[in-house]
């Protein structure tokens, strides 16, 4: 979605933003530690800005709707995300943001996964699977190129852009990274997860 709007050159983008989880500094679902993703903002060279939420996502909404108050007072009228075909976090989105003035934005939306995936990697950028759900796929998939022959292997029923979790990446280098982003894969490990954002 980044390098979408970077490309048509419609949006300054003034600033990113993830949420990050209070307990363990990672971002909520991907696990990414918040050292990696301000080296991402680094070399893509736009400043980043992380709010911190507690694990149970009891403050989630609480805690964007901070973030929406924060940038709308420094002029920001749109906020971008990359869902695809999600339409309840479409739906969350717009029912914090909008009553403040600020509109989502979704340049991916109403393509399909196939369209996103095949944008995706003529773009050029370069990706490691970090996390999977176990039940869809196994171990194996944890520090894969996200590229033609790991979409390939993917089961039947398997979304290939991973849109209903069954899995998440690390995007390191291609536009519109400057430079790689350095980072190591630890050892895989197996976690519960329950994630209910609001409705």
């Amino acid at each position: 979605a980044l390098s979408t709007v970077l490309r048509k050159r419609e949006f300054d983008v003034v600033s990113l933003f993830t949420m990050i989880d209070e307990g363990t500094l990672k971002s909520s679902v991907h696990s990414i530690p918040v050292e990696i993703i301000a080296r991402q903002a680094e070399s893509i060279c736009i400043p980043l800005y992380t709010k911190g939420f507690a694990a149970d996502f009891k403050d989630y909404d609480k805690r964007m709707r901070e973030v929406g108050g924060f940038f709308k007072s420094r002029g920001v009228t749109h906020f971008i995300f990359g869902d695809i075909l999600l339409s309840n976090a479409r739906v969350l989105r717009k029912r914090l943001f909008n009553p403040m003035g600020i509109e989502v934005v979704e340049p991916l939306w109403n393509k399909t996964s196939e369209e996103v995936m095949d944008i995706y990697l003529k773009s050029g950028i370069k990706s490691k699977v970090v996390v999977v759900q176990a039940d869809k796929l196994d171990k194996a998939s944890v520090g894969a190129d996200l590229n033609v022959d790991f979409i390939k292997t993917l089961p039947h029923g398997v979304d290939c852009c991973g849109e209903y979790g069954e899995y998440h990446s690390l995007s390191y280098g291609g536009y519109p990274f400057r430079k790689e982003v350095s980072y190591s894969l630890g050892e895989t490990c197996k976690v519960a997860r329950d994630i209910r954002l609001s409705d």
